[in-house]
């Protein structure tokens, strides 16, 4: 076997370049602080020997294995799988590999009885070396943070860089990025009032968590503000997925004086089990309930009717998530600045009449 043939290590490469094997990794992560002169000659050396370094020798010489620990609540809801998919993305673009854990946290609304606790993962974490971590709803979600998650939480955020995509809690050793949960809920019940709707309903949500306090806290004090009665009959919670949805509406169908002119639903899924739940009724959407969302997915373009919505940027921040968990890896001190508002997307089931037309 020929010298270019054979295996070898980044050891050997130090020694054959004259160099220290701290110098050699500085060379193959590109450090600024290596002389021009020395980066040609070790690059000369790794090229001709066809020297390619282990993930665990990288993480062996710098203590960082260029990995990520993504945990989220629910992959399959369309919210957390647009914000990984953005996460990934620059996670890659980046140079970082990730490691999902999936906790099931909503997946009773599907067929999944357990969750995994995410105590269990936060352990499992710190035991991959992983360079951060990055928490996408769960019980950080709810409107009371139990002492022992604080505290798990706080075991894991005083070793490694833990962002987590959220309204931030006191005593917390984590970086927040926050949300505004109920952005835009004024917006979508003032048009519904211009449209002449005032029987307005509120579905979906689960009880207890911040994002269905927020928008349900609005909705209330939206039309106390605009002297709108609000009828708690009119308001059915149930989650976050389309059967729920489905569930909420045909309670509130069940009798004529709880079935509103117009629903304000927690997101895009449950506006489509609401809509089939009208239907199923026999009742048309928007000619006899207006229907709205309080967060867009990509489906809701190509729901029939086409929902009117809130675009909550997503997929900004999924990116503003994962560059500030890497800014905290690199130990960056100038923060990034996010600007967070939602955008009223107006279609086809409110009931605007507009002439929509399909955009390329």
């Amino acid at each position: 076997m020929s010298d270019e043939q054979k295996k070898i290590t980044i050891y050997e490469i130090a020694k054959l370049s004259g160099v220290s094997v701290s110098t050699v990794s500085r060379v193959l992560n590109n450090s600024p602080y290596v002389s021009a002169k020395t980066q040609a000659h070790v690059t000369d050396i790794i090229e001709k020997y066809h020297f390619s370094p282990s993930t665990v020798a990288r993480a062996m010489i710098s203590n960082h294995t260029q990995t990520l620990g993504v945990i989220i609540s629910d992959i399959t809801n369309p919210y957390f799988s647009e914000l990984y998919l953005e996460i990934q993305r620059y996670a890659v673009d980046f140079g970082y590999s990730i490691i999902l854990c999936n906790t099931f946290y909503g997946g009773s609304s599907h067929g999944v009885s357990d969750a995994i606790p995410e105590n269990t993962y936060f352990q499992m974490i710190l035991d991959k070396k992983v360079d951060g971590v990055l928490i996408l709803g769960g019980e950080i979600d709810r409107d009371t943070i139990s002492d022992s998650y604080r505290e798990a939480l706080n075991r894991m955020g005083n070793q490694i860089p833990v962002v987590v995509l959220g309204q931030s809690i006191p005593d917390c050793s984590c970086t927040f990025v926050d949300r505004n949960l109920s952005g835009g809920v004024s917006a979508l019940i003032q048009h519904l009032l211009a449209l002449g709707r005032r029987k307005i309903g509120f579905v979906g949500g689960e009880q207890g968590i911040r994002t269905t306090t927020a928008r349900l806290n609005a909705y209330m004090q939206t039309l106390k503000n605009l002297s709108v009665p609000c009828d708690p009959a009119l308001i059915s919670l149930s989650n976050y997925y389309a059967p729920d949805g489905y569930r909420a509406m045909a309670k509130l169908l069940e009798k004529p004086e709880t079935t509103p002119t117009a629903i304000l639903c927690i997101n895009d899924a449950v506006a489509q089990g609401a809509i089939r739940a009208i239907a199923d009724k026999g009742l048309r959407v928007p000619e006899d309930i207006s229907v709205v969302s309080c967060d867009q997915f990509p489906s809701g373009e190509y729901s029939c009717p086409r929902l009117t919505t809130l675009d909550q940027q997503n997929s900004y921040l999924g990116r503003m998530s994962i560059m500030t968990l890497i800014g905290a890896i690199n130990q960056d001190s100038e923060g990034i600045n996010i600007s967070h508002e939602p955008r009223l997307i107006i279609r086809e089931s409110c009931g605007a009449r507009l002439d929509y037309r399909f955009q390329e």
